[in-house]
């Protein structure tokens, strides 16, 4: 974990991945540190502000999925239909849209003077953006408390479960990948481990910088 000197020659912001699979706590934990006062890139954030009107995806989208798009704005739910009667498409929508997101995700960087920055990016080492980080936090939970975190939500099926998950990294091989990792089974054991980490990063930050 050592932070890489900008062109200024001084050490950039050290970067905290955060990740984790559907239903495990990840938007709440990121909710934390943003509470604690850093800074925090949302990847679905980010993707929601570039389909809104004027954002940048609709003028990128429109050739290629133009039922998607209205009125200079895409809509998710278009797409999520279009999808689902070919998932082959998937591939490239993501193509035309994550060069968007990464451009999103480079401003960010750039515009930020503080000394811990965090990525939250649910799909975080399936896309490999864990090489742009100098560590990564996942956030997990027993799978029978995803089950019911995730199914207790507004429509939610099995089947669109089975197929989030599909297309997830699993757990374990995270587990196995992660430099830090946190179970969510409390608002206070997880404020008391985010608060503890940062901390933790601070004093190895500033010790390598000394």
């Amino acid at each position: 974990m050592r932070p890489t000197a900008g062109t200024s020659g001084s050490p950039r912001p050290f970067r905290l991945g955060l990740t984790g699979s559907v239903g495990m706590g990840k938007s709440t934990t990121a909710a934390m540190f943003a509470e604690l006062g850093l800074p925090v890139w949302d990847a679905d954030a980010s993707v929601h502000r570039l389909y809104a009107k004027g954002g940048a995806a609709a003028a990128v989208l429109a050739p290629h999925f133009p039922g998607a798009v209205s009125d200079g704005s895409v809509s998710r739910e278009t797409l999520k239909h279009l999808l689902a009667q070919d998932p082959a498409r998937l591939a490239q929508l993501e193509r035309l849209v994550h060069p968007l997101v990464a451009a999103d995700r480079a401003a960010f960087l750039a515009g930020t003077g503080a000394d811990i920055l965090i990525l939250d990016v649910p799909l975080l080492y399936e896309k490999g953006i864990d090489a742009e980080c100098d560590a990564v936090l996942l956030v997990t939970a027993p799978a029978d408390l995803q089950r019911a975190r995730v199914l207790a939500r507004p429509g939610m099926t099995e089947a669109q479960l089975a197929l989030i998950l599909s297309r997830q990294m699993p757990d374990a091989q995270k587990r196995s990948r992660a430099d830090h990792i946190v179970e969510t089974l409390s608002l206070a054991s997880t404020r008391l481990y985010i608060e503890a980490l940062i901390a933790h990063l601070r004093a190895k930050t500033g010790a390598e910088h000394a």
